[in-house]
């Protein structure tokens, strides 16, 4: 079941994976998946450009392919990129050196030394060959924003309760989630920034 935080035993699972930044610094890492689509990419980077917030998009090679110039865009507003396969591959349907492959199409195209896996998950075999090339980077706090369960409001309360140092916030740029952020988003990074949080980027 995924949660608001990952499982401890998650963690275990893929211990050299990226959870969480420096506890000690009030800063916060902004991640969106899935992108980048017209539908709801132009909207979070204006979004996020008002607000002076920095964020990384993990994207879909396929994505990347049919909408460069987004990409380009992305890259433009000086956000960071990542790899996130190139047919959002799950890692357990898929043997390992077809998916590594995937993986390798993609980053043709997105040049980032960052990977995340769709889903959050993946085969050890997969997670063990893709770490020796990629910093993985997973997340400290997921929003649901892609889920048909939850409202924009839900998102808004999610990362009240549980933005802390060094979280990783994962949104969706997705036709899931872009109708709930329109409303969300703006809240959620006028919150962050009353806060006092920093908006980073991964190295």
């Amino acid at each position: 079941m995924i949660i608001e935080q990952p499982a401890i035993w998650m963690k275990w699972l893929y211990p050299r994976a990226t959870w969480r930044m420096d506890k000690n610094e009030k800063a916060v890492y902004l991640t969106f998946d899935d992108g980048p689509i017209p539908e709801s990419t132009p909207f979070i980077l204006e979004t996020l450009a008002k607000y002076d917030a920095k964020a990384t998009f993990f994207m879909v090679g396929e994505n990347v392919l049919r909408y460069h110039d987004l990409y380009n865009r992305i890259k433009e507003d000086g956000h960071r990129v990542g790899n996130h396969t190139f047919n959002h591959w799950g890692g357990f349907r898929h043997a390992t050196l077809k998916y590594n492959a995937n993986v390798e199409q993609a980053n043709e195209l997105i040049k980032s030394n960052l990977f995340r896996p769709p889903h959050g998950w993946m085969l050890w075999q997969q997670y063990f060959w893709l770490g020796r090339k990629y910093r993985i980077v997973m997340w400290d706090l997921l929003t649901r924003d892609y889920s048909k369960w939850t409202t924009s409001e839900d998102v808004v309360r999610t990362v009240k309760r549980y933005a802390r140092n060094g979280s990783i916030i994962t949104f969706h740029d997705s036709l899931k989630s872009i109708d709930k952020l329109k409303k969300a988003l703006p809240e959620v990074l006028e919150w962050l920034k009353n806060e006092g949080y920093e908006f980073k980027t991964f190295e």
